[in-house]
């Protein structure tokens, strides 16, 4: 068994000190030490967590995942997705519930069988963390070397692996909504293009232009390719915790999050997760044309959600209904002014800029110039 502080102490002398997570029985000594003496952001589920993470590291900081291996399953969209075509290395914790041979509940049997296959399937380095404190030493700097190299590396867990490291009382924040307005007057519904224009004219020297997957970051390659933008190509749902991360450890950075409809029902309860942590600096746009715009135009059940109601339940300080481009302007500038966490939704035409290219520069290569924009 390994003395859990000491271990989290090894981790932080290396640099890893930004935690993200979902609670495992078998991993919840070390969750205690990271709540307790490190930066830990409770993500909702376990992909969040990694984009979350992954939002961390290119703002400069190494980072941790912790999850049970049900959640890897959760986890998979961002890993192969973000992680992968990014070169995004983030260390990992996830316990192995349903090991073979080892008694457990009934649904954890199949994930025990297959934990370590999904992850070398993933093209994630992984080793079973060692009982013994020398041998465990090593592992983590194998660990480190294997991110040095840009590749995730996890630690798979047996259970009993940690002492036992008691959580300290923690504060609980509590999150209101101090300006919330609701739909006034008939909506202008503009192109997606028109909308990005006008958010990607408002930005400075200090601004990060975070877009979704789909149309959404293909146009606003088209509309500008700047150093200062993210363009995700997967890990649809992912955009909001990525500008999570990267907002909480880049508080002199305006983060602006432009996000789709389709995107956000994916991974909703990361509204929760925004709203708890609040960062300041952090744009939360929604841009609303009820449909699944880059796979065809199928129509999503946006109709049925009152998503300034939800923002708001969740604890964002500012939530408006923009009805036109000139409004989304004003409203941008107070976001820039008032440094709140805000959420600001707009109703848009469907379809989108036709004929409408393709990002020419690798994923990998848009994060490397993001990280000299972020940390040079």
């Amino acid at each position: 068994m390994i003395q859990t502080k000491r271990f989290g102490e090894e981790l932080k002398r290396l640099g890893f000190n930004f935690f993200s997570g979902v609670p495992c029985s078998f991993l919840k000594y070390m969750i205690n030490y990271a709540i307790n003496d490190c930066e830990y952001v409770a993500a909702a589920n376990e992909g969040d967590a990694v984009a979350i993470a992954s939002g961390a590291y290119l703002g400069g900081k190494k980072s941790v995942v912790l999850m049970q291996n049900s959640g890897l399953t959760n986890a998979v969209s961002p890993l192969v997705s973000l992680n992968e075509p990014f070169k995004i290395p983030i260390l990992g914790f996830v316990s192995l519930r349903g090991e073979t041979g080892i008694q457990d509940e009934p649904q954890h049997e199949l994930m025990g069988k297959i934990t370590t296959s999904m992850l070398e399937d993933m093209n994630v380095r992984w080793t079973i963390l060692s009982h013994d404190w020398s041998e465990a030493k090593a592992q983590l700097q194998l660990a480190d070397s294997v991110i040095e190299q840009n590749i995730p590396f996890f630690f798979v867990i047996r259970k009993g692996t940690f002492a036992e490291e008691k959580l300290r009382d923690q504060p609980l924040h509590k999150r209101t909504n101090d300006v919330k307005t609701l739909k006034e007057n008939d909506d202008q519904l503009p192109t997606r293009f028109e909308a990005l224009q006008t958010i990607n004219a408002l930005k400075d020297q200090d601004t990060v232009q975070l877009a979704t997957t789909g149309k959404t970051g293909r146009e606003l390659y088209e509309v500008e390719d700047a150093p200062n933008n993210l363009y995700m190509v997967g890990s649809m749902g992912c955009i909001s915790s990525l500008g999570l991360g990267l907002a909480l450890v880049k508080d002199e950075k305006k983060v602006v999050v432009i996000d789709g409809d389709g995107s956000l029902l994916m991974r909703m309860g990361s509204l929760a997760t925004n709203g708890y942590y609040s960062p300041k600096n952090m744009l939360h746009i929604l841009l609303d044309n009820s449909t699944h715009d880059s796979t065809g135009g199928q129509t999503t059940v946006s109709p049925n959600v009152n998503f300034i109601d939800i923002a708001s339940a969740c604890g964002y300080s500012k939530v408006n209904y923009v009805h036109h481009l000139k409004e989304l302007e004003e409203r941008i500038k107070e976001w820039k002014e008032n440094n709140t966490l805000t959420f600001l939704y707009m109703k848009i035409a469907k379809g989108s800029k036709n004929p409408l290219a393709r990002p020419d520069i690798k994923p990998h290569e848009v994060k490397e110039r993001l990280q000299v924009f972020l940390n040079g």
